[in-house]
C-alpha cells in the first residue's frame, strides 16, 4: 500500500486532477507517470449521454486501430471442416468445431476472441450463458460472425477492438501500450473516438460525449478536454 501511495503522490505532482488537458498533453503525462515495470496498457473511458436501458440507445461496435493494441490475441475459430486449413494457415491458435464446443461447455474460455460462420450460430448460441458474461460471444456487428473468416481473422490480428457501453453508459477500452510512440497513441485514440461518433444513436438528444479519461493499467486517470479532440 505504501508503494502505491508513493506512486500516486508522484503522479499527482505532475498534473492537476481538477483540470482537463488536450490529448497530446494527456498522453505525455500518462507516459511520465506510468512507472510500472511491465509494459502497461493505455485505456480510455468515455461517458456517453445515452440511456443504456433503452435498446435504441445501445452503443456497440468495433474499430481497427491504425497501430494495433500491442497485444497478441488468442483467437478461436469455430468453422466447418472445409475452412480449417485456410484458417490454420493464418496462424490461428485454435481451430475446429465440435471438440471446442464441448471444451467451452466444460468451462474452457482461454481465448480472447471467437469468430464463427453464420450457419453455425445455432450451435454457438447455446454457449451464450458461458460466453456472454465474459464478452466472448461472437456478433455480426463486431465482424465476428461472418463468411469471410480470413478478413475477420486478419482484422483481429492487426488490432481490431470491440467495445460497448456498460450499464452506466460508459465505454472503456484499450487503445495501446505505454511504450507506444505518442503520435501512434494519438492516432489510435482518434480512430476510436471517430468510430464512436459514427455510432451515435439517432434518439440521443443533447451532449453525446460527456467526459473522456485516459489511464494506464495502474495509473491515476487524466481528464481530457473533449473540445480538443474532434467536433463532438
Amino acid at each position: 500500500m505504501k508503494k502505491k501511495t508513493k506512486k500516486n503522490k508522484f503522479a499527482l505532482e505532475k498534473y492537476d486532477t481538477t483540470k482537463l488537458y488536450d490529448l497530446e498533453t494527456s498522453i505525455s503525462i500518462l507516459q511520465e507517470i506510468s512507472s510500472e515495470k511491465f509494459n502497461a496498457s493505455v485505456d480510455i473511458a468515455i461517458k456517453l449521454g445515452v440511456n443504456a436501458k433503452k435498446s435504441d440507445q445501445m452503443v456497440r461496435g468495433s474499430v481497427n486501430l491504425p497501430h494495433g493494441t500491442g497485444k497478441m490475441k488468442k483467437i478461436l475459430v469455430l468453422c466447418t471442416s472445409d475452412k480449417e486449413e485456410e484458417v490454420k494457415a493464418l496462424g490461428v491458435a485454435y481451430v475446429g468445431l465440435e471438440d471446442y464446443i464441448k471444451k467451452i461447455e466444460n468451462g474452457w474460455t482461454d481465448f480472447d476472441v471467437l469468430i464463427t460462420q453464420p450457419m453455425l450460430m445455432l450451435q454457438v448460441g447455446k454457449l451464450g450463458k458461458i460466453l456472454g458474461p465474459r464478452g466472448l460471444m461472437p456478433n455480426p456487428k463486431t465482424g465476428t460472425v461472418t463468411e469471410d473468416l480470413v478478413t475477420a481473422i486478419q482484422n483481429e490480428q492487426q488490432g481490431k477492438i470491440d467495445f460497448k457501453i456498460d450499464k452506466a453508459g460508459i465505454v472503456h477500452t484499450m487503445v495501446g501500450r505505454v511504450n507506444f510512440d505518442a503520435f501512434k497513441l494519438k492516432e489510435n485514440i482518434l480512430a476510436f473516438i471517430q468510430q464512436l461518433i459514427k455510432l451515435k444513436p439517432a434518439t440521443v438528444k443533447g451532449s453525446y460525449v460527456q467526459t473522456v479519461y485516459l489511464s494506464s493499467t495502474m495509473s491515476t486517470s487524466i481528464g481530457i478536454d473533449k473540445k480538443n479532440l474532434i467536433e463532438i
